[in-house]
């Protein structure tokens, strides 16, 4: 017999002993999609903190419900916040997708499955016309724009989004709960169509350790550049924080600056050019930009446009190679509005004609949206832009584009406080792409 004073504390310290056992952490969560580059195939990537098996299964939409499986593996992350939080990043490829249908899948092991979700395999035909969504600078507070995204991507409006940089605002903020939650924050649009990323400022912490582990974009590069092709387009995703943080290494900068020169090359071959005739970059730092807050973008000799000449040797900028291999549309974000240019390179404006500006322009156009939501709220313009400033908004919003087919491009801004009103738009004509079409 326990003494009674001793059964009292025992009593007493109960709770805390229940409360001492951790949970098991098995269910999947944070589901989200990716393009792995080559038709016919899909990306589910997802997070537990025990380690499971890592399983999709899956099917045709009204035939037999997961008919078929695949298996990945899972690799363990650990943030380097003080508390050293691990997890389970699950990646499992599907491959020989049937181009445009549907499927149903769920995700996770025999230990917790996920919800059931729907995708649809991406065309692989270039005379695909896909529908984009497009934004930079989506926090975990203040996500104004994503509600409206959630709905109209679960309306089936989008085949791909494309998230220019910085996400949650901070991933690595709060041990990563920061990043986790904003994981499941946009599951109900990243686990339904293909969300495609590049990194920002706001993902630097641990050398972007939070953005390489969580996100799963083609090729061998954890995300940081890398390529791919969807119906008339051939998208380029790209750091531009290779520039800013040479901390990280300074190789990086030149190694992502060949890779570019390569890709282009590549891209410029009559063949494939002919094929994917459009070429259109994202990164997160603009060139070119008229707010009032002394970014990069701000100053004539940006790092981003014309490089740096304080390393060994000096670093080459990104406008003259894109210039030179015929980009068409250059997407960018970071600055918290909506800024469209006019065709411009070296600082001036190249229209196509006073009448029809982006009918054959004779430089790249660029677009700048990365007004979505987040805590630093929106930013301030300039009061006296330059003159490739074609249309500035300070609304919270995001940005559309429909790659029609290889002569015509759509873009339009949606203003979020405008109830999804569209606020601006533009038809960029083509009839000639590559270096050519400047002349």
């Amino acid at each position: 017999m326990l003494p009674l004073y001793a059964a009292c504390i025992l009593l007493n310290l109960a709770p805390l002993l229940v409360l001492g056992v951790p949970p098991i952490w098995t269910q999947p969560e944070q589901v989200h999609l990716s393009y792995a580059g080559v038709p016919g195939s899909m990306v589910v990537t997802w997070t537990t903190f025990n380690k499971t098996e890592s399983k999709v299964e899956y099917g045709l939409l009204g035939g037999r419900l997961f008919e078929m499986s695949a298996k990945g593996n899972a690799t363990l992350f650990v943030d380097s916040g003080e508390e050293k939080r691990k997890m389970f990043i699950h990646r499992v490829t599907l491959t020989g997708l049937k181009p445009a249908a549907n499927y149903v899948y769920h995700c996770g092991s025999d230990e917790g499955w996920s919800d059931v979700f729907l995708f649809t395999a991406l065309n692989d035909s270039s005379s695909f016309s896909p529908r984009f969504a497009l934004y930079g600078d989506l926090g975990n507070e203040n996500p104004q724009s994503l509600a409206r995204l959630q709905k109209e991507t679960q309306l089936g409006m989008y085949d791909v989004i494309l998230h220019i940089g910085d996400f949650a605002y901070d991933m690595h903020e709060d041990n990563a709960r920061i990043g986790d939650e904003f994981m499941r924050q946009i599951q109900s649009i990243a686990a339904y169509v293909p969300y495609m990323t590049c990194p920002g400022n706001h993902e630097s912490a641990y050398n972007f350790s939070n953005y390489r582990n969580r996100f799963s974009m083609p090729g061998q590069t954890e995300s940081l550049w890398y390529s791919w092709n969807l119906g008339s387009a051939h998208i380029i995703s790209l750091s531009t924080e290779v520039y800013f943080y040479l901390e990280f290494g300074q190789e990086l900068l030149f190694k992502q600056y060949e890779w570019l020169r390569n890709d282009l090359e590549e891209a410029n071959r009559p063949e494939n050019r002919a094929v994917h005739p459009w070429i259109i970059t994202m990164g997160h730092r603009p060139m070119y930009c008229s707010d009032d807050d002394q970014d990069d973008c701000t100053k004539f000799d940006s790092y981003v446009r014309l490089g740096r000449n304080d390393t060994k040797p000096p670093a080459p900028g990104l406008e003259d190679l894109f210039y030179r291999y015929g980009v068409d549309v250059e997407l960018w974000a970071h600055e918290h509005t909506y800024e469209r240019l006019w065709p411009v390179y070296g600082d001036k404006v190249y229209n196509g004609s006073r009448e029809r500006p982006y009918v054959n322009p004779k430089a790249p156009v660029h677009i700048i949206t990365g007004s979505a939501g987040c805590r630093e709220r929106t930013d301030r313009f300039n009061p006296n832009p330059k003159e490739w400033s074609a249309f500035r908004s300070t609304d919270y919003g995001y940005s559309r584009m429909q790659v029609v087919n290889g002569t015509h491009l759509y873009l339009e801004q949606v203003s979020d406080d405008q109830s999804g009103k569209v606020i601006d738009s533009i038809w960029v004509v083509k009839e000639k792409h590559g270096f050519s079409a400047w002349l």
